[in-house]
């Protein structure tokens, strides 16, 4: 749908109406902060897109299912939608949730949170309604945007939830309705350290936190992405990450968006449509987990497809297993690995495609602007030269907390240093290879699992005593939960039982497996699990 538009200096250019030169908007900047004391937000979102708007109007921001957006129609709708949530009575800091699969609609929810001084949350509709409860009853939104193909899942959610935002609709003609012809942009302009992001993590102690990321935070770590990953005005990213992940924003897409280059928005992953897209849209970059490139590389049609304008694929999740990386590079596509975590924006550690072969199992070394080190998990004491210990990192990239968990936060975050909970590896050259988890985290077909999390849904089991879960490794997906536990005495509950409960109850990515029965779970002498020994067990070549 055609943005409105006045015809500029040159005929049939499209200008935003409602632009503000670069002048008007350091005048309004200083008055702000003459008014107010606070920060002229130098390095806020927002200003990303209304420049593009002024330098760039015509050029295409989103491509969407044959809809086109140019940047001065993402401009002005985000502008008139940062206008309308306003006069319903948000204020800034107010958390707007969304519960959406990638679409345009979303991105100008996104810019106009940002303009606004809102807080973006955006929900994964991969949850389970009790899941999705939890997080609005937590983040406690004033308002939530739905997709209409969401509608189901966002009414047993609601049905279930404490919390009772005002429920908006997240489609074109509802987001025309409530944006307000003569907007103009807010007053009250959002400073650098606003929260910009509310993002919800698995939790390690059985619940999800929301990390809270900054426009200082974006900014930064989409200047250190772009100082290694070269993404210009002329690219054309494939966007299949979900925007409910920081790599559905921070990887690729805002960056792409502050360049001028055009983003194409997949609302889900199919693999014989990404390599169709790759040849008729010519992309040139995208992101993605394994899998991805997996169900592409098993496509039939994979060994003749035109990849010749992909010169750079982004790889993230997990390490590309080698014999899928050999594949790739055959067909002349560059791989990027990394390392990252929400709570870094996510960007840490990458790995340029010169050395990915070399290199294959590391994780590369740190960004621009990103300081990495080793600590000794029993001593706390910084690691010199080669060794192994806890990565940490600092930068500006590092998130502002969790929200309302100050202890976490606490926990996170000691002397300057995110604490990531993974044992990294660094060898005489500087490289880092992640080797193990702390947090016994485990990541299944991109996503990461927290096995406290799924142990706490099976002691919700009436006859489950006792329960773990470990990660398995798994063909496809990667890893995938193994589920070993105990019941009460008398109790009678069979696997399947098991592995019906925990669906309902868990995205399907979360939920086990298998499920194993055990007489009793090993543990130490303080009562602490003994996870490796049920690894030993239980894993592939374990004695079961």
């Amino acid at each position: 749908m055609p943005g409105r538009h006045q015809v500029g200096a040159r005929a049939g250019v499209p200008t935003y109406p409602y632009a503000m030169t670069a002048w008007a908007r350091s005048a309004s900047a200083e008055s702000a902060r003459r008014a107010t004391g606070r920060s002229p937000g130098d390095l806020t979102l927002g200003r990303w897109v209304r420049d593009r708007a002024l330098v760039t109007p015509a050029r295409i921001a989103i491509e969407h299912r044959g809809e086109r957006t140019t940047y001065a129609e993402l401009d002005a709708r985000s502008e008139r939608l940062a206008d309308g949530l306003l006069r319903l009575g948000l204020s800034r800091g107010d958390r707007v949730a969304s519960l959406t699969g990638n679409r345009p609609e979303h991105v100008e929810l996104f810019f106009a949170c940002a303009k606004a001084g809102l807080v973006l949350a955006p929900l994964s509709w991969r949850l389970a309604p009790a899941e999705l409860a939890y997080q609005l009853a937590h983040a406690e939104p004033a308002a939530l945007f739905v997709e209409p193909e969401r509608d189901s899942l966002a009414d047993a959610a609601l049905e279930l939830a404490a919390s009772r935002p005002r429920r908006l609709a997240l489609a074109r003609a509802e987001l025309d309705a409530l944006s307000h012809p003569g907007a103009t942009p807010p007053q009250d302009v959002p400073a650098d350290d606003d929260d910009l992001l509310l993002l919800y993590t698995a939790g390690t102690t059985g619940r999800p936190k929301g990390a809270r990321l900054t426009h200082r935070n974006c900014f930064w770590t989409n200047l250190s992405f772009d100082r290694t990953a070269d993404l210009s005005a002329t690219d054309v990213v494939l966007q299949l990450l979900p925007q409910f992940h920081v790599g559905g924003w921070n990887v690729q897409p805002l960056l792409a968006w502050w360049k001028g280059a055009t983003v194409v928005l997949e609302s889900k992953f199919d693999p014989a449509r990404a390599l169709e897209l790759i040849e008729r849209r010519r992309i040139t970059t995208m992101m993605g987990v394994p899998a991805h490139y997996l169900f592409m590389a098993g496509e039939r049609r994979f060994g003749d497809a035109d990849l010749s304008s992909l010169r750079r694929a982004i790889v993230g999740g997990a390490p590309m297993p080698e014999p899928l990386l050999r594949t790739w590079r055959d067909r002349g596509v560059e791989i990027v690995q990394g390392y990252g975590l929400t709570e870094a924006s996510p960007n840490v550690l990458c790995l340029p495609p010169e050395d990915a072969v070399r290199r294959l199992g590391w994780a590369g070394k740190p960004y621009p602007h990103v300081d990495v080190a080793l600590a000794d998990p029993a001593s706390g004491a910084l690691v010199d030269g080669r060794g192994s210990g806890e990565l940490l990192v600092r930068g500006p990239a590092v998130f502002a907390g969790y929200w309302r968990d100050p202890e976490g936060t606490r926990a996170s975050v000691r002397d300057g240093w995110l604490h990531t909970g993974d044992i990294a590896e660094r060898d005489a050259e500087g490289f880092y290879r992640i080797r193990d988890r702390l947090k016994d985290m485990y990541i299944s077909g991109g996503e990461n699992v927290y096995p406290a999390e799924v142990e706490t849904t099976l002691h919700e089991h009436p006859a489950v005593a006792d329960a773990a879960v470990i990660g398995v490794p798994d063909e496809r997906w990667g890893e995938v939960g193994l589920a070993i536990v105990v019941v009460h005495p008398g109790a009678t509950v069979d696997e399947q039982d098991l592995l019906a409960h925990c669906r309902r109850r868990l995205a399907a990515f979360k939920a086990p497996r298998v499920v194993r029965l055990a007489e009793e779970l090993p543990r130490s002498a303080s009562g602490k699990l003994l996870k490796r020994e049920l690894r030993e067990r239980f894993s592939p070549g374990g004695t079961r």
